[in-house]
């Protein structure tokens, strides 16, 4: 009973008062199922982040475009396109 107790506050005050971000910037990134996720970070010390960027991994593939194109007619995009996989949703950010 004693560690669900203190398990559950430690839990609130997490929730409540959110992670202390030590100032400064970092990026991170971790293997998703399509590709390089990354989070961009900058912190003034407080307990919320001042700039949180997130790059998803569809946005690389998208950048790819003008390379995967290049040499190719216009009626090959959506081809190149759907080979991709992006999904829009994400890259919309």
């Amino acid at each position: 009973m004693g560690y669900f107790f203190k398990i559950s506050s430690t839990v609130f005050k997490l929730f409540t008062e959110g992670y202390r971000v030590p100032a400064g910037n970092v990026y991170t990134s971790v293997e998703a199922p399509k590709g390089e996720f990354g989070v961009y970070l900058i912190s003034d010390g407080s307990n919320r982040p001042y700039r949180c960027k997130i790059r998803a991994p569809g946005f690389s593939h998208l950048q790819a475009m003008d390379y995967l194109i290049r040499g190719h007619m216009l009626a090959d995009v959506p081809a190149v396109l759907g080979s991709l996989d992006i999904v829009f949703g994400e890259v919309d950010r």
